[in-house]
């Protein structure tokens, strides 16, 4: 467990000042808003490469980019997959923070890039070796962007940072952890902005692989659902624009939200199996309102990791019960993987951007799919079907994202809206 008190008491205060994404539903934070408030599921069958004769056939598949979107970068045909998702959704944080972007010969000691992922451009790789296998001409280029942490050092060449660049590879809490690293070199002062995140696209290493372990669902994924079987993988991009308050006030821009605290912590448990009392998820969780200072009364609403595999709701719903006792029934719970799959690396990444929209919105998105008993078993209050309206209070309304991994990997993080009363 992460101990933040230090960082928390230096008094610097992180805000989110732009959002970028890219999902099943198109290149942009808009789209996957349009998307997690239609009640509909974006996951459907593959078009990208075969999927026959695997356990299922459906994903979470990011559409083809228009011309106008592909001659903004220069060098996409130079990305993989996962670049692209990457930079894209980087520019589009960037941007709606109305941030100023250094030339490149004279780069931005400022901006860090903290991203996650888990698999790189291993969709290329895989390109290459059925050329080998298939005796065409192989594209050994294609192999310069396989490494984990070239989505990362692309969003950093392109906006010419040179602060802190880190790459998190924690199965699928590595997007969410990223996020909490640059808030923490905010903390620190070691940078003053950061472009944080994850990307990653589908390939068949992990597409096949996670049919092999049967944690896949024949159907979109149905988390804290009747008849759940597993996830439905999919791929993309969440990236928030971090800045510290003090930036945001300089440049008169109004925050979307603030990251209050985050917290981290393992299971050691088991390879893919999470503890089945939910043990560790509990103490990321009360790790991260710790580091936020706030108690779990004061939080509104919790999106949760949400796969839909059976191991994984029942752990979740035992750790929420661990950290919000009685009044777990009563907290509202969403999942985005139910609309757009699981992102693996870059999960967390995208949860945190749909959060800070559901913040924005004063409302939760839903679970698609019409209510049954389930959920209530679980002693859980899912959002199921159309989005529910946040409770105005007294205070800022409070978020609640988690990221859960193989290997007992666990990362929360704590968001509050921004008081619309108030200027920046």
């Amino acid at each position: 467990m992460k101990n933040r008190t230090d960082a928390r008491s230096s008094g610097v205060r992180v805000v989110v000042t732009g959002i970028g994404a890219v999902s099943t539903w198109g290149w942009s934070a808009s789209e996957l808003w349009d998307g997690l408030l239609s009640g509909r599921t974006g996951i459907a069958p593959a078009r990208r490469f075969d999927v026959r004769g695997q356990r299922t056939e459906i994903v979470g598949e990011v559409p083809e980019p228009d011309a106008a979107l592909i001659r903004a970068f220069p060098e996409w045909r130079h990305y993989s997959q996962a670049d692209r998702f990457g930079v894209v959704a980087a520019k589009e944080a960037f941007r709606s923070a109305g941030a100023k972007r250094h030339p490149e010969e004279s780069p931005d000691p400022e901006l860090g890039v903290f991203f996650g992922g888990s698999t790189g451009g291993m969709a290329e790789c895989e390109d290459v070796l059925r050329q080998l296998y298939a005796g065409t001409p192989v594209r050994w280029g294609r192999l310069e962007m396989h490494q984990l942490n070239c989505p990362t050092d692309v969003v950093a060449r392109f906006f010419a940072s040179a602060g802190a660049v880190q790459s998190i590879s924690s199965a699928c809490a590595s997007g969410a952890m990223a996020i909490g690293a640059a808030v923490d070199a905010i903390r620190a002062g070691e940078v003053k902005a950061a472009l944080a995140g994850g990307a990653d696209s589908l390939c068949h290493l992990t597409y096949s692989g996670f049919n092999s372990l049967r944690a896949v669902d024949t159907g979109p994924c149905r988390p804290f659902r009747h008849g759940r079987a597993g996830m439905s993988l999919g791929e993309g991009a969440g990236v928030l624009y971090l800045e510290t308050l003090e930036s945001a006030l300089a440049r008169n821009v109004r925050p979307l939200a603030e990251i209050l605290g985050s917290g981290t912590s393992c299971d050691a448990h088991h390879m893919t199996a999470p503890h089945p009392q939910g043990e560790g998820a509990a103490l990321a969780m009360s790790c991260a309102l710790e580091d936020a200072g706030l108690e779990p009364d004061d939080v509104d609403f919790v999106n949760a990791h949400g796969t839909g595999t059976p191991h994984n709701d029942v752990a979740e719903s035992h750790a929420l019960a661990a950290v919000f006792g009685q009044r777990t029934a009563h907290l509202p719970v969403t999942s985005t993987k139910a609309c757009v799959g699981h992102l693996l690396g870059s999960s967390g990444a995208i949860e945190a951007t749909a959060t800070v929209q559901c913040l924005l919105a004063g409302q939760v998105h839903a679970v698609p799919g019409n209510e049954d008993e389930t959920a209530r078993e679980l002693g859980l209050d899912l959002v199921v079907g159309s989005p529910r309206r946040l409770e105005e209070g007294p205070g800022r309304q409070v978020g609640l994202s988690t990221s859960f991994g193989f290997g007992g990997a666990n990362a929360v993080l704590v968001l509050a809206g921004w008081p619309r009363e108030t200027s920046p």
